[in-house]
């Protein structure tokens, strides 16, 4: 491998990981501020028991998010200091506003929500929790519309020639809102609203299934469900907004996306499955649609898309890596909208939470957005390439060219150490939050009971302190 692959792998390793984090923190946060709403609006206890809980949840993933982030920032000056310094202009004002208007409010606030729920007033405490959660929205504002620019760069002029040229701002609003940066903002922003709601569901299916924090977590669980399946359903729209974007902007990234290899003139088909085979320049096993690639884009079932071909090979981005994680993120999207729909049936038939295949299938499907969310990550930066600023600077010129191979190499060992380790950290904090659950139940006199086993163990816990839906863990009776 080169120096650039191997400083495109580890970039690849850093970022990825670290994107297992802020979308939760972010869908987390949207969930916080709706229960902790409905808790001031109605008081029930139950809302806020399982706002406090899932809020010891947000910190733990926010202080490993905030720790698997640094590194990035480190790569920008050591293995792509060509690439630091053409976008320093462009990336310095875009990640100086998300540290002004995002991180310090965010980590600012973040004191008030987790400590401060016995010590500042209900609606202060509100006010910090939708703090938090504007915050985390600011900060994924900003980094997208960073990398927004690279993909559809505007509002700049170029100063300099060769390794020394630099992108220097003309336009700032024009910079911000470049033709992507809207259709990518909202893009991520539903896809952490999903992963939000899947993990939700997921700690409360586990609590119904073992029949613990039965009140809270049923209340949590339709919550997360409201959100999770408008954010899927707005989530089609939005994915076939960036499409037509993606066509109009970035033509040769469609193109590997749908395995396009050809223009033809009577329309484009829309590849259901299929193996792309950039050497014959066809797709194998290929299932799909006739002209509805052409359709979705154009609306007009006979017009043209570009294929492949249309570009230079020096220009054309490779096909087998964004074409699987470009469908492997549909078909994600899709699972998500026909669970969440059978869910809302069966909630709204009332028969829910007595589903237990429903529940069990929730509890492993946590693992979805997480999978959609990487998936679109690799096709849109993939697809990209050979462009790190589209149109402008190839990624091959962007490296440094002072930083050998076998550095790079002992980084990426050093730092998947790490990264294990603190993955594994992650892991076991989260595991014993979500074992131990939330404090406490509110008593039955504010609640109504939901059944008699949930009535006799609350009796039970506040008389003996022995309790029934501990003393059987694997089904929670007595």
């Amino acid at each position: 491998m080169t120096a650039t692959d191997l400083a495109r792998s580890q970039f690849a390793l850093t970022v990825m990981f670290h994107y297992l984090f802020p979308p939760l923190s972010i869908g987390l946060g949207a969930l916080m501020v709706v229960m902790e709403g409905m808790y001031l609006r109605t008081g029930d206890r139950a809302y806020e028991s399982m706002t406090r809980f899932f809020s010891r949840i947000f910190a733990a993933n926010f202080a490993v998010g905030v720790a698997s982030g640094i590194v990035m920032e480190f790569e920008f000056g050591t293995n792509w200091a060509t690439y630091a310094r053409f976008v320093g202009d462009v990336f310095g004002s875009a990640l100086a506003a998300e540290g002004i208007f995002a991180f310090f409010l965010e980590s600012g606030f973040l004191a008030l929500l987790i400590f401060g729920w016995d010590r500042i007033s209900p609606r202060m405490h509100f006010v910090s929790t939708v703090m938090v959660f504007i915050g985390s929205v600011f900060s994924a504002m900003w980094i997208v519309i960073a990398n927004s620019w690279q993909q559809t760069p505007r509002g700049f002029r170029i100063e300099g020639t060769g390794e020394s040229a630099r992108a220097v701002i003309t336009d700032f609003w024009a910079m911000v809102w470049n033709p992507s940066s809207a259709h990518r903002i909202g893009h991520v922003l539903l896809g952490s609203f999903t992963v939000g709601a899947f993990f939700v569901m997921s700690v409360c299916a586990f609590y119904i299934l073992k029949r613990r924090h039965l009140l809270g977590a049923k209340k949590a669980f339709s919550t997360a469900l409201s959100v999770g399946l408008m954010a899927s359903l707005v989530m089609l729209i939005s994915g076939h907004g960036q499409a037509v974007m993606v066509a109009n902007e970035q033509p040769a990234k469609l193109a590997a996306f749908e395995g396009h290899f050809h223009t033809g003139n009577d329309g484009a088909p829309l590849w259901l499955f299929g193996v792309p085979d950039s050497n014959e320049k066809k797709v194998h096993y290929g299932i799909g649609a006739p002209r509805m690639l052409s359709v979705l884009v154009y609306g007009d079932a006979h017009h043209p898309v570009k294929g492949l071909e249309e570009f230079a090979i020096a220009d054309r981005p490779p096909v087998a890596i964004p074409f699987v994680a470009y469908h492997v993120m549909i078909v994600c999207g899709m699972y998500f909208v026909g669970l969440l729909l059978i869910a809302a049936f069966f909630r709204w038939r009332g028969t829910l939470f007595n589903r237990r295949w429903l529940m069990r299938l929730f509890v492993v499907s946590v693992a979805g957005p997480y999978i959609a969310n990487e998936a679109g990550w690799v096709a849109a930066e993939v697809g990209r390439q050979p462009w790190v600023v589209y149109g402008l600077l190839r990624t091959k010129d962007a490296v440094s060219r002072t930083v050998p191979g076998e550095h790079i190499v002992a980084s990426i060992i050093l730092f998947s150490v790490l990264y294990i380790a603190l993955f594994f950290v992650w892991l076991f904090v989260m595991h014993t939050k979500i074992a131990h659950g939330p404090d406490d139940d509110p008593p039955p006199s504010l609640r109504g009971p939901e059944s008699v086993v949930d009535v006799a163990a609350s009796i039970a816990d506040r008389s003996s302190g022995y309790s029934l839906t501990a003393a059987k863990p694997n089904d929670g009776l007595p």
